[in-house]
Order: structure tokens, then sequence, then C-alpha cells
């Protein structure tokens, strides 16, 4: 089995291109990771990008919003790209799709309700995303693209009108089956189209087939326990005070179980966010989440109702989600409160970078006193394809070569495991676990080239507007903050006379309690004097900057030693003999 070195590449030198082989993959996210993913397909001088999305920063990142590919190869390919595909709704496969466009305006295929969803979640955000050129297809159409055929086949996934596809090349298809699982729903957008996908496995070899692993280490298959009718139908039949259904807004398949048994059981629904609710009604005007007009009210509407026939849906994503039911449980959204005889569903069990604001939702939840129901992923499968799932998938194509997409290096290895030992012809030489810049190419006769051709990636970070810009030393000062607080010291000195002219002006916040503090801040007043004096006196020239940053230093050690805490310390300088030229007209 062909796999990467999990410690990275050390001094790899990067390809600005991959070569002029016929058939290339790379992946510029989404392998040894959960999230950011962007694969690129080249077939002769032709390059489709696969999915542009983005993950969430762990707690020892602060200050990062989001983290994207870093799309530096694309730039060199970028008059080579004729499309982009985006295979379904969630912003771990769409989120960087503003950061791509500026460097390709290459067509965005993509169906209705993934349209829908890239419009209103990123509108807010990104005002030209109307701008971007959207290529609408149905989830089991055939397109052209610049000549190239591909085949799509509509796949059952979380979120509605999810796709993979089979793209032909003079070798035989290459599969890839984005996330996946064999149900056959009869809800509306959700149908899994097996008939299509024994159709392309019976009527075309498949070259190269491209798998999901997120669920790839569990056993058996992810139907029926995605389902949490049967665990809550109960609740909506014996209700005796309100519903509260946490949820994550890109959850449709959930949310519509949701709204058909509100409207089973003659319900009323709720959308407790206000910020969700532009949402809600650009999915129903083309057909998805529909929540009949009779059923659904405002929160000021809720105490018009008995309490037993309210459902009040909390929807978002990942911290914002966790955050809004806090507000919700502290009593800080008008119209809506928590009480005893009320019933908490818990249906968004946290994601990879959202542990700690999970937990901390979870826990304020209970606080409330009602009664919580958690449906954990113990009980409540993800819609992504388990052992079976993935066999069955495996089996259908019968590919010659093989390569796990999406997931971490444990989960990838575990899908190139079951691959093997389903005795289908695969093996060591033609399975491909590999690390993300990695490419995968093929030589005229449609075999592997056995050579190390990486490309530049990485992790882009996003802080607010900031592109890229959140360098390691700005998180290492974040987490300093986080871990040990700040200490600002402000020193007047004379340039003239060369030394400090009045006591520093001392600011402390998370460092160490107001009580304690005394002793601390005659220390740092003390250091700091004789520091600055020692360096404004001293024989050799230095300059402001330079003494502020030794000072600190200096403080930082002295600290350590006294607290046993690191707080992030800045020390700033004021030359008194400057202020009084200044002119303050």
């Amino acid at each position: 089995m062909d796999n990467h070195n999990p410690n990275g590449f050390g001094g790899q030198n990067f390809a600005s291109e991959i070569g002029n082989y016929p058939v290339k993959v790379v992946a510029l996210g989404g392998l040894d990771e959960m999230g950011k993913n962007c694969y690129v397909i080249e077939v002769d001088n032709d390059a489709f990008i696969i999915e542009a999305g983005l993950k969430y920063p762990n707690a020892s990142i602060p200050g990062v919003d989001i983290i994207i590919p870093d799309f530096d190869y694309i730039r060199t390919i970028a008059k080579r790209v004729k499309g982009i595909l985006i295979t379904h709704g969630h912003d771990d496969q769409y989120g960087a799709l503003p950061y791509l466009l500026n460097i390709t305006r290459a067509p965005i295929y993509a169906t209705e309700t993934t349209i829908q969803v890239i419009k209103t979640t990123l509108s807010p955000r990104f005002r030209k995303i109307d701008q971007f050129s959207f290529v609408k297809v149905k989830p089991s159409d055939t397109l052209t693209i610049a000549g190239h055929v591909f085949e799509l086949f509509q796949t059952t996934h979380s979120v509605a009108e999810s796709f993979g596809f089979a793209l032909k090349t003079r070798f035989g298809n290459i599969v890839y089956t984005s996330d996946f699982m064999s149900d056959y729903s009869p809800l509306k957008g959700f149908q899994f189209d097996l008939p299509k996908v024994a159709r392309l496995s019976e009527t075309d070899k498949t070259f190269l087939l491209m798998t999901e692993s997120e669920s790839a280490n569990k056993p058996g298959i992810a139907s029926p326990r995605h389902k949490i009718t049967p665990l809550i139908q109960s609740q909506f039949e014996e209700a005796s005070g309100k519903t509260f259904v946490s949820l994550y807004y890109q959850n449709f398949y959930n949310i519509q179980e949701v709204i058909n048994l509100a409207i089973k059981f003659k319900k009323k629904i709720c959308i407790a966010n206000p910020d969700q609710i532009p949402f809600f009604d650009k999915m129903a005007e083309i057909g998805d989440l529909v929540i009949p007009k009779t059923m659904r009210i405002a929160p000021n509407e809720i105490n018009r109702n008995a309490s037993k026939d309210i459902v009040v849906l909390v929807t978002g994503s990942g911290d914002q989600l966790y955050k809004y039911c806090k507000e919700i449980c502290y009593g800080n959204v008008q119209g809506i409160k928590v009480e005893t005889k009320d019933t908490w569903i818990d249906a968004a069990p946290s994601v990879p970078g959202t542990e700690v604001s999970y937990t901390d939702a979870s826990d304020t939840i209970f606080r409330t006193d009602c009664k919580v129901i958690t449906l954990n992923r113990k009980v409540l499968c993800s819609m992504h394809a388990q052992e079976e799932d993935l066999k069955m998938m495996i089996s259908l194509f019968r590919p010659k070569y093989y390569m796990p997409v999406k997931g971490e290096f444990r989960l990838l290895m575990a899908n190139a495991k079951l691959a093997i030992d389903l005795g289908i012809g695969l093996n060591h030489f033609n399975t491909f676990v590999y690390d993300n810049g990695m490419a995968l190419a093929f030589d005229n006769n449609g075999n592997v080239v056995r050579k190390m051709i990486v490309v530049k990636n990485g992790d882009v970070m996003v802080d607010g507007t900031s592109v890229g810009d959140v360098k390691e030393a700005a998180i290492e000062e974040r987490q300093k903050m986080a871990d040990g607080g700040i200490v600002l010291v402000g020193i007047a000195y004379s340039g003239k006379e060369r030394k400090v002219v009045c006591n520093p002006d001392v600011q402390m916040r998370g460092f160490i309690y107001l009580r304690d503090s005394e002793p601390v801040v005659n220390q740092i007043s003390s250091l700091s004097v004789n520091t600055v004096n020692a360096f404004l006196q001293g024989e050799k020239y230095m300059g402001p900057q330079d003494i502020e940053r030794k000072t600190a230093d200096k403080l930082s050690k002295a600290l350590y030693r006294t607290t046993e805490k690191e707080p992030m310390i800045v020390v700033k300088l004021l030359n008194v003999d400057e202020l009084a030229d200044f002119d303050p007209r």
C-alpha cells in the first residue's frame, strides 16, 4: 500500500506543476484531517476542482475563525481550470469558495439546494456571491464540461440533493463518491440512485475509485441509525411542556424529520434563532424544509399556545449553535424560556474543533433542570459510509486503483485495509493512502507513476477579514493571553537625561487576583525601572523597540519564577522630551 509519512514532508521540494501526464489527482485538503476538502483532477490539459471546503480551528488556535486550503497550486494552473464541482451543501465542501474564486472564475456546478445553501450562508460576509458563475445541475445529470463527460449519481446524505460522479477518461472512469450511505429514503432529495451506480459499474471500467473515509472504522451500515424519528417520536406524542430540538442547520434530513413529526402531532414550530429565518425562507422557496405557514410561530407567540403543542427549533453551525443554546438557557432570548416541564432534545453532537463549546453548552442545558435527551454518536450515526456501505460501493465498481479520501490518517488506513481485504484485486500496489499535496499521476499506458511529486499545500488561517496573515507568533501570543493573561507596562523616560522619570503604569488582566497584586506590581515596577535605566545608560546605543522587547523578556522570566505563570507582557516606552514639542492644534 502506498502511503505517506504522517510526520510530514520535512525538506520536500514542491513542484509548481505535476508534469505532463494524461491523468493526475492531488488533494489540497481533506487528507489526514476532518474538513477543508479540496481535490484537483486533471485529465489531459484540463483541470477540475472538486470541493472547496473549510475546517474549524481547535482550541489551540485562538482568534482564528476558519482554516482553508492553500490555493497556490491552483494559481499555477488557473487557466486550465474548466469547472468547480461542489457535491453538496456542507461548509467543509464549499466554505472556501470565495477565496478560491479570487484565483479562478471557473463556473461552479452544483444542485439547486447546494447553490441556495452557498448563497444564503456566504452572502452576509461576501456580497459579490451572486456574481459567481453558478451552473445548476440535477443530482443524477449527465454533464459535459470542456468536452469531458461527468455522470452524476444522487447519494443519500444529511443534506438534500448530494451527488457523486464518474468522470470518463481514456483509461476508464474516475469515480468520486463524496459523502454517502446506502439508504433508500422516501424523503424528497435524499434518494440514493443505486440503479445509476449499477449501470455505471456495468457499462464502463472503473479506473480510479475515490471514497470517503469519515466512518470507515465503524462496522455495519449507517442506516437506519441515522434517523432520529424512532428516538424522539414518543416525546412528541407525550410532551407535557415545550420540546426544544437543537440541530445543525445543514442537517436537512434530521430537520425534515422534526418538521414531519410536528405535522403528524399537530404542533407549532418556532425557529429560535432569528439569524436562521432567512435560511429557512430561502430553502422553502425551492421546496426544502417547508414548514406550513399555519404551523410556524414567532417567539412572542409561544405563550399564546399550550406548551405541549410547541416545538422550539434551535439551529446553527458549530460554536454559533452552542452559544445560542446557552443564550436561550440563560433567558437572554426574548419570548423563549426553558422551564422544568420542558424537554430539550440535543441532536447536534460535537464535530472536530467544537468539543469544548459543545460540553459547555450541554452543561448549561442540564442546569435548567428540564428533561434532556442527548442523541450522541453512540445512538445516532452520522450519515457517512461505514464498513458495509464502503464494501458495497467498492464491490460494485471493482476499480483498478483505489484512493481513500476525506478523513484522518487512521480512517484513510481503515478504508484502504477494508478494500484490500475484500479480495477483488486491490492490493498494496494499487491502493493509495496519500497526504495533502502528494500527486497521484498516471502515464500514457494508464500505469501509476512511481515517484514522489508534491505540490505546495497547507493551512491558510482566516481571522476576520485577514486571510493568511495569522502567523505562528500571533497564535502563540493569543495562547499566552488565554493561559496566563496579559500585563501592560507603560514607562515614561527622558531621552536627554537617559533615565526613567516616574513610576511605571502597570495594568494586568487575567493574570492574578486583585488582592494578591500589590507585591507583584511592586516587583514589575522596580524591575522595569532598573532594566530600562540600565539599557538607557549603557555604553551601546539601543533603540526604544529593542529596550521594550528585552525588558518584556526579563519581566517574563522573573514573573514565572515568582508566580509560575507566563502572561503575555507588553512594554511601551514614552519619551517625554518628544511630548514637549507636540502641538495639540
